[in-house]
């Protein structure tokens, strides 16, 4: 991915994306994740080539006549972080700026390869989601 690739990528995020600690699976604690929503489902497939990776989803539309198609892009688990790195020093929206540095510094940390928490990082785990949540 070229600079001005990051800095773009980084604007759209920006602008109509979100940076995430979702919860995929019932047994599992939120995992870092990046959705971009659109209605230009062409912006959200130019994103999906750049990156190689994420899926598209489109979502249900109950008002057709009222309302444009919208789509999601995704990225998961290490694809996320790994964009956030990348897209880190292109990021002007603080919030978001937050968001990805708590991410980028502190869950890989948290997180034990084979999943297994003692009750220490299990807290440790827990007080790094709260402070995500209320990041402002």
């Amino acid at each position: 991915m070229t600079e001005t690739e990051k800095a773009y990528i980084a604007g759209i995020i920006d602008g109509e994306g979100s940076i995430m600690l979702e919860r995929f699976h019932s047994n599992q604690l939120p995992s870092p994740c990046i959705s971009i929503t659109s209605s230009t489902l062409e912006l959200l497939e130019y994103v999906k080539v750049v990156l190689g990776k994420g899926s598209i989803k489109s979502k249900k539309n109950y008002k057709k006549d009222v309302h444009k198609n919208c789509y999601t892009y995704i990225l998961r688990y290490n694809d996320a972080i790994n964009l956030l790195n990348d897209i880190y020093p292109y990021l002007i929206i603080n919030t978001k700026r937050k968001r990805a540095k708590l991410i980028i510094d502190n869950y890989k940390k948290l997180t034990p390869r084979n999943g297994r928490y003692t009750e220490e990082m299990l807290k440790n785990k827990i007080e790094f989601y709260n402070k995500f949540i209320n990041t402002k």
